[in-house]
């Protein structure tokens, strides 16, 4: 397989439309041995089994936990933090179903299909809509108006993480009214009207009965669950998403924050953290966020091996806690002039393409 065959693996074609609406982005991507990049590409049912079933797994474990400690009479506020802990783990869903949504954790593609609708549906993912959005941001990454899925400045402050990050009530009235308003196939915004048009109702069926599905699953958990007395279930399946999401916060809104738009290079506007083994392993690897852009169709579980290769050419990382110090600093500065954007320093060993993009030819 040559370097140019994988490259294609990464840069998936969109349709036909979705070409014409959007321009081509010349992307810079560090030099790699094609030999290594064949074998970083590769997927492992093993690997893939070890990072789904061992995620599911401690869901289940801190779901039982709390259970346990529930019926068993153990102090309340034990149960509490068991309960949160459960939300902690759980708050992570969407990488999970990030990872599975690029197809690229299992060989075995039923495997795949299977455990993104497992993921989705315990997480209240709408996956058809997620994939579709995010495939956008892969090959569009920080360039208006094609991928609106990130756009910067991004919205954050400390006073919405405390808000939202341990319980999140405001959020769960405001989702279900978004899976509601998906189930009645009701589209609006821009970026949904974009990729769901109403001149496309057979695309805009996948999401629709996703959500549908959804709505009818969780509501036989509830009703089950309060006809038995089962009272903690649904706190733990179908409300596990608004509580305890602290952790994925920090982590997550890592990724292109303060960064650079409107550049094509991934090292400028995508950011790699350094995390111990035990949260990397909740995020699914995304703390390599650079080089999941650079070669999104790399498995998660490769990430780690893809950074070895490629570190010398990318910006120095940090921690969580000195991320979040740099970026705390960035938008100190973008407080006092809102133009402002960080370029990340990056090595000197290979040339940094322009600023901007190539557009292609036509409509």
């Amino acid at each position: 397989m040559s370097e140019e065959t994988v490259l294609m693996a990464d840069e998936k074609d969109l349709n036909v439309e979705e070409q014409k609406s959007g321009q081509a982005i010349a992307w810079y991507r560090t030099k790699i041995d094609p030999k290594l990049l064949q074998k970083l590409h590769k997927r492992s049912d093993f690997l893939a089994l070890s990072q789904t079933l061992g995620y599911v797994g401690l869901m289940a474990l801190t779901a039982a936990i709390s259970l346990w400690s529930f019926h068993s009479g153990w102090p309340w506020y034990a149960t509490v933090g068991f309960v949160f802990l459960h939300g902690m783990v759980c708050a992570f869903m969407i990488n999970g179903v990030h990872e599975l949504c690029h197809n690229t954790v299992f060989k075995t593609q039923w495997m795949n299909s299977l455990f993104v609708r497992v993921l989705s549906f315990l997480g209240w993912i709408n996956f058809p809509l997620f994939e579709t959005s995010h495939l956008r941001h892969h090959r569009y990454t920080l360039h208006q108006p094609d991928d609106l899925e990130v756009t910067l400045p991004y919205p954050w402050s400390w006073a919405n993480f405390f808000k939202f990050g341990f319980v999140n009530l405001v959020s769960l009235y405001e989702h279900f009214k978004y899976v509601i308003r998906i189930a009645c196939g009701k589209f609006s915004g821009e970026w949904e009207t974009k990729l769901f048009p109403d001149t496309a109702p057979q695309k805009q069926k996948v999401p629709i009965h996703w959500a549908r599905t959804m709505l009818v699953g969780h509501a036989i958990i509830v009703i089950v669950s309060l006809y038995f007395g089962w009272w903690l279930v649904p706190v733990l399946v179908t409300l596990n998403q608004f509580y305890g999401g602290w952790l994925f916060l920090l982590c997550n809104n890592t990724q292109h924050i303060g960064l650079t738009d409107k550049v094509p290079d991934f090292r400028l506007c995508c950011r790699t953290i350094t995390l111990n083994p035990v949260v990397q392993f909740l995020y699914w690897h995304m703390n390599y966020h650079t080089e999941h852009h650079m070669y999104a169709a790399v498995p998660c579980y490769n990430l780690g091996k893809l950074h070895k290769a490629i570190k010398h050419d990318l910006p120095a990382t940090k921690g969580l806690i000195g991320t979040w110090l740099e970026i705390n600093e960035i938008r100190r500065k973008q407080a006092i002039d809102p133009a402002y954007q960080y370029t990340a320093p990056c090595p000197p060993a290979q040339a940094r393409p322009p600023r901007g993009g190539q557009a292609l030819q036509g409509a």
